[in-house]
């Protein structure tokens, strides 16, 4: 009964770890795709190697007990045994290091460049784009947009200690060292809304260190980054005039920036457009009045 339990608990953890929006097997990217294909490579050589393991101590206990004493006998089962395990796992190791450059290298034609700095516990993420004045920059925080079907080369970097990308369902894990910029290409092939995170430990709030990346089709991405590249639009009703002047009587500029006015500091997260994002607070809280009203009270929208 105690095993047909774990057997259930175990099958429905499997199950249920195969999808989601943080799902290394449900891949919705190139990379990704390729990464899950090792992985179910190393899965079938695993479960290949522990049934011939077992199946050589079923038979030595077994089926020929007698011979158990046999020397020779015995050295050649080791030697088998240890011989497909080596083979399998050497074929395994060689398919790995074929495909770490694959993940890394440069994309033909014109992909988008994206810089994402890592910062004890946020991301920030700056798209570059050309403008009347050279390049115009759009940074987020912790928020990821990436167009479907075009490569896009992250360029990455850390601004105190050691952090890791990982999005599991795009591609895979790239630490972030001090004072060195790694690289990711990505390249989605489906749209849809998926989760990040810091996979190395950074900090007493690492575990806050997630992130969410949305996938549109090109002519969604274009608008999209359209609309962010423009500078914040004035307040317009008194509730959000009352917030502006709040804003900057707290001393909220000398850590965050504000396109378009005269909020320019770089310690925090660039607050432009911040109200399209959809979430808040490194990912906590879900964007929008109910948030704010909860904790400011329901004259917010007066």
């Amino acid at each position: 009964m105690q095993a047909t339990t774990a057997a259930r608990c175990g099958a429905t953890l499997w199950l249920t770890a195969c999808t989601g929006p943080q799902s290394a097997l449900d891949p919705a990217g190139v990379a990704a795709e390729r990464i899950a294909d090792l992985w179910w490579g190393m899965a079938v050589a695993g479960i290949l190697i522990w049934l011939g393991v077992v199946g050589l101590t079923v038979y030595a206990i077994r089926v020929a007990p007698e011979k158990a004493h046999d020397r020779g006998r015995a050295r050649r089962l080791i030697l088998g045994g240890g011989a497909f395990s080596v083979g399998v796992l050497t074929i395994l190791l060689l398919a790995a290091l074929r495909l770490l450059p694959r993940l890394v290298a440069e994309p033909p034609g014109d992909p988008l460049r994206v810089h994402v700095t890592g910062e004890e516990f946020w991301w920030r993420v700056t798209y570059l784009r050309d403008g009347p004045s050279g390049t115009d920059s759009v940074t987020l925080a912790n928020e990821l947009r990436l167009p479907l079907g075009r490569p896009v080369v992250l360029h990455l970097e850390t601004a105190d200690v050691i952090h890791s990308f990982w999005l599991p369902s795009l591609a895979g894990k790239v630490d972030l060292l001090p004072g060195r910029t790694t690289r990711l290409v990505l390249e989605a092939t489906r749209t849809g809304e998926f989760r990040g995170a810091c996979a190395e430990f950074c900090g007493l709030s690492h575990a806050y260190m997630s992130f969410r990346a949305v996938v549109d089709d090109s002519a969604g991405f274009e608008a999209w980054l359209a609309r962010q590249a423009g500078p914040a639009e004035p307040p317009a009703s008194a509730a959000a005039r009352r917030g502006a002047a709040a804003f900057v009587e707290h001393g909220c500029p000398a850590c965050h920036a504000v396109r378009g006015t005269d909020a320019d500091g770089r310690i925090g997260p660039d607050l432009t457009h911040v109200g399209s994002r959809a979430r808040i607070a490194a990912g906590r809280l879900r964007n929008g009045f109910a948030v704010f009203e909860r904790i400011a009270g329901p004259e917010v929208r007066a």
